[in-house]
């Protein structure tokens, strides 16, 4: 299916060419019909000649209805202007071509309607039509003439819709979703409906989404869909769309709500933005009304120069850079200015002159997006969050150099990628996704070989530095680092998730710094902490772990070896031994070797199945198998009994 939106000045024939083509009343209100005035958006369809399906999106044209005629026209690609030849171009024409390059919609035709009635105007009209659209996305659109009342013309007319939807670029089925909401109402039986145009990624039924509303923001699953009133599983763009969703209220919806992907979206409240036509934005007007889609949000800005601004939205939205914008005065009929969203997540503004040196930064950015501005800001930031963002990042082809322990006992310092692929030549792609920005590693490595290398001077006993304590120092050698990186919990399925810092991004620094990174700390190639007069003692429990690993020393036995809790604590940082709950001390070998025996009971096993196969006592084999829980390599199922997870 292809959309089409129309319009037009009010009383210009939008509605009766839109019946002409579909055999459809697209006014859905008994008050439009009455007064034969559109109010509201509406909506009919039809199969074209090619057996392309098209849809229509009707629009008021009146200038009191200027917002629901740009909640029409906004998620449309396709626009349909409509003049009527016996009244000319009027001033809600002009509005409506303003709104249209606003919108940044490049794809339409233009229509003269009503030649049956001032067939002597036609090609005055044509000829103002022309000069009107000078200089806008539509110059060079298709003009054509039709008598929706004779159908004269209505052939040539379906064949040109029929050409300009063949010539369209075909939308993004695999793009992530972001439906804006344009009606709202319960059907009996089956609960909230929504409807839309679908212009980007794919509706299933079953979806989990999002739902970004003015009053409420919450989860909600896709009940059922339609378009053109028949049932689907799946619906791909471009389309109308109905969605029956579960768990959310259709008093919970309003116009200019959206579903989105879950995760996938940025939702903000601040974005800097660049005119891209109309009014200065520095010419004294903060308090405007901004439309996208069908969202009609009040925004205050703040000028940075002609060209530049900031908006701070009333209620966030998910939105993207490269997106387009109107802004109008609240009540006026009239667009202010278009605007492109250049950075969804934009700097905080300090002191005196921050505007004028932010308008110097956004100048000559590209509205696609400026990968290096985004990472050198930042200093490093995840490749996932800057296409969250609306940027389309190049892939690299990476190399990772890993580093095992024994037993699986992760990683060492991994290293990084390399080939540039497309990415700006001062941006590298390290372990885990990361994007750094070239001068600010080199930084980041200096700093961390001084962190460990005075951190180990101080504490010779120490394994090495932690992950954690080394982000802290690169904190504090560089205060950008957290806002940067750092201050974010590791991403989920790595080991200390939520720890307040990135692993991959720590351990990329390390590896780049000649480090490495055993059991989460960092230090140099070979280096053992020295246990001092603790070392007869480690090693003598050594020796009695190696021939019995599930034997785990009494309180009496440590005191005897002089194994405090210091000595203990370096020693399972130096990879030497592992303390479980309650004061159990076993080799860091012990995990596995008790899978593999607990690997051969009948599962599911009781605790004292596992106590008699490991041959120990409770005192050890409970905080074992709750390590082992931990891990994830046995699952408890009830308070007796647990299973090897396979």
């Amino acid at each position: 299916m292809y959309v089409v939106a129309t319009a037009g000045h009010v009383d210009h024939g939008k509605s009766t060419l839109v019946n002409a083509l579909t055999g459809m009343e697209p006014d859905r209100w008994a008050e439009e019909r009455k007064r034969g005035l559109t109010i509201d958006l509406g909506f009919a369809w039809t199969t074209l000649p090619s057996g392309r399906e098209l849809a229509f999106v009707d629009v008021p044209g009146h200038e009191k209805f200027l917002a629901n005629m740009l909640a029409g026209v906004g998620p449309a690609p396709i626009v349909c202007l409509v003049v009527a030849a016996d009244k000319g171009w009027q001033a809600q024409s002009s509005d409506h071509r303003d709104a249209i390059a606003a919108l940044g919609i490049t794809r339409g035709l233009v229509v003269i309607t009503r030649a049956d009635i001032a067939p002597e105007s036609v090609a005055a009209t044509e000829a103002e039509v022309r000069v009107q659209l000078q200089g806008t996305p539509l110059a060079d659109a298709p003009v054509l003439t039709v008598s929706a009342t004779t159908r004269d013309g209505l052939e040539n007319l379906v064949a040109t819709l029929d050409a300009v939807t063949a010539e369209a670029p075909a939308p993004d089925s695999e793009a992530r979703l972001r439906l804006w909401v344009d009606r709202a109402f319960t059907i009996t039986g089956a609960g909230t409906v929504v409807t839309g145009t679908l212009t980007a990624g794919t509706l299933r039924t079953g979806d989990r989404l999002r739902f970004v509303g003015e009053t409420t923001s919450d989860s909600t699953a896709v009940r059922g869909l339609q378009s053109r009133n028949s049932s689907a599983e799946v619906v791909v763009p471009s389309a109308r769309v109905a969605v029956n969703l579960r768990d959310v209220a259709a008093d919970d919806i309003h116009r200019g709500d959206a579903l989105i992907a879950a995760d996938s979206w940025p939702i903000v409240e601040v974005i800097d933005v660049r005119r891209t036509m109309g009014q200065p934005l520095d010419e004294g007007v903060h308090g405007l009304m901004l439309h996208i889609g069908t969202a009609a949000v009040p925004v205050h800005m703040r000028p940075f120069d002609a060209d530049h601004a900031r908006l701070t939205l009333d209620r966030p939205l998910p939105l993207q850079v490269t997106d387009r914008i109107v802004l109008r005065s609240p009540g006026s009929r009239i667009v202010f200015a278009g605007v492109v969203i250049l950075d969804v997540e934009p700097p905080e503004l300090g002191r005196r002159g921050a505007g004028t040196r932010r308008a110097r930064e956004l100048t000559g950015r590209p509205e696609t997006g400026d990968i290096l501005a985004e990472v050198a800001r930042r200093g490093a930031v995840e490749r996932t969050q800057l296409e969250r963002f609306g940027l389309c990042v190049p892939e690299v082809v990476s190399e990772t150099v890993s580093d095992p322990v024994a037993d699986g006992e992760t990683t060492a310092g991994f290293a990084t990628a390399g080939e540039s692929g497309g990415l700006p030549d001062d941006i590298e792609e390290v372990a885990g996704g990361w994007l750094v920005h070239r001068p600010t590693l080199n930084t980041w490595v200096t700093a961390a070989q001084k962190a460990v290398r005075t951190r180990l001077a101080a504490e010779p006993l120490a394994a090495g530095v932690a992950e954690k304590a080394l982000a802290e120092e690169l904190r504090r050698f560089d205060p950008a680092l957290p806002d940067a990186a750092l201050s974010r919990g590791s991403r989920g399925g790595t080991r200390g998730g939520g720890a307040g810092y990135s692993q991959e991004l720590v351990a990329a620094i390390a590896s780049r710094a000649g480090l490495e990174t055993v059991r989460g700390m960092v230090r140099p190639p070979g280096h053992t902490a020295d246990l001092g007069p603790a070392e007869p003692g480690v090693a003598e429990l050594e020796r009695r772990l190696s021939v019995n690993p599930f034997a785990a020393p009494e309180a009496d036995d440590l005191r005897e070896l002089r194994l405090g809790v210091r000595e203990l604590a370096v020693a399972e940082s130096a990879g030497r031994l592992l303390r479980l709950g309650d004061g159990v001390v076993v080799s860091p070998r012990t995990p596995a070797q008790a899978m593999r025996l607990l690997a051969g009971l009948d599962q599911p096993f009781t605790t004292s199945a596992a106590r008699k196969a490991l041959g120990t006592t409770r005192r050890v084999v409970i905080p074992l198998l709750e390590h082992l829980d931990g891990r994830g390599w046995t699952r408890r199922i009830d308070n007796t009994t647990r299973e090897v997870v396979r």
